[in-house]
């Protein structure tokens, strides 16, 4: 299987929230690469314990970062460039658990959006003019959420964050398409259940419907060579059909002009529950 051209031995991947989960196993796959490795996160223990794990494996920075500090992410690029002179690949991953509903407390969404839209934002901004001046392949990699998606009640703050990644991932991918000779491609990845540090919060051992962090790399890997910028993963429960057909049916919630997230309205239970008997 080839990869994306970013992915190659001797060249430098970046991953927020790189100390567990998702970013832990990105920056695992990408050192398997031979692949330098710029970790960070905001929990620097649990970073320094990560980043030593692969440091037998590829040559590894560790630079605590709070990603909703632009300062911090400036001196995180700096950092990088610093010591390897490159950005091949940026994996804007990092982000905080929800827990933020409409009428919840405001410095609960104040933290979740800081961090998981706004470190984005900070995460683009810094590296993205860089890594298209170095013309050469590049890729950015923005985590998502089908909860900014499809919206279901009860979490309104992550996923208005998430919702968030979504919009400034394809104005990404639509500013780098018009940059002349432009190298960088822009992905969305959009996990499904996943059992990772915030999962394991709740409960110790992986649920059946849950893939690991390490599935979903899997999954993403082929989808960046494939050239795709949604990377809609399914898991053990949900399968690409059915993501589908809950994406189409909130989009038609604006066409039917039917009344917000009706997936969840009690007047539309039955009528979803045809379309979409596993929902």
């Amino acid at each position: 299987m080839s990869n994306h051209p970013a992915l190659a031995a001797g060249r430098v991947a970046v991953v927020t929230g790189a100390a567990s989960g998702i970013g832990l196993a990105a920056a695992r796959r990408f050192a398997a690469l031979g692949m330098k490795v710029c970790m960070a996160d905001i929990d620097a223990d649990a970073l320094e314990a990560a980043a030593s794990d692969l440091g037998g494996t590829t040559e590894t920075l560790a630079v605590p970062t709070d990603v909703s500090d632009r300062a911090q992410v400036e001196r995180l690029r700096d950092k990088v460039l610093n010591r390897f002179g490159e950005v091949a690949v940026l994996m804007n991953n990092a982000g905080r658990e929800g827990g933020g509903g409409l009428f919840g407390d405001p410095a609960r969404w104040r933290a979740i959006l800081d961090t998981n839209l706004w470190g984005v934002v900070h995460g683009v901004q810094v590296f993205a003019p860089g890594m298209i001046a170095q013309g050469a392949p590049a890729a950015i990699v923005n985590t998502g959420s089908k909860q900014g998606i499809t919206c279901p009640p009860g979490d309104t703050a992550y996923n208005v964050t998430k919702a968030g990644v979504k919009v400034v991932t394809e104005a990404l991918a639509h500013e780098l398409r018009n940059a002349e000779g432009c190298q960088v491609t822009a992905h969305l990845l959009i996990p499904g259940f996943t059992f990772t540090g915030f999962t394991r919060v709740r409960v110790s051992e992986k649920p059946p419907g849950a893939w690991t962090p390490e599935q979903v790399i899997d999954f993403m890997l082929p989808a960046m060579a494939a050239g795709d910028f949604y990377i809609l993963c399914p898991d053990n429960d949900v399968t690409r059909e059915m993501d589908e057909k809950r994406i189409r049916w909130a989009a038609e919630d604006i066409i039917r002009n039917r009344p917000p997230l009706s997936r969840w309205h009690p007047l539309y239970k039955e009528e979803f529950e045809k379309f979409d008997p596993k929902g």
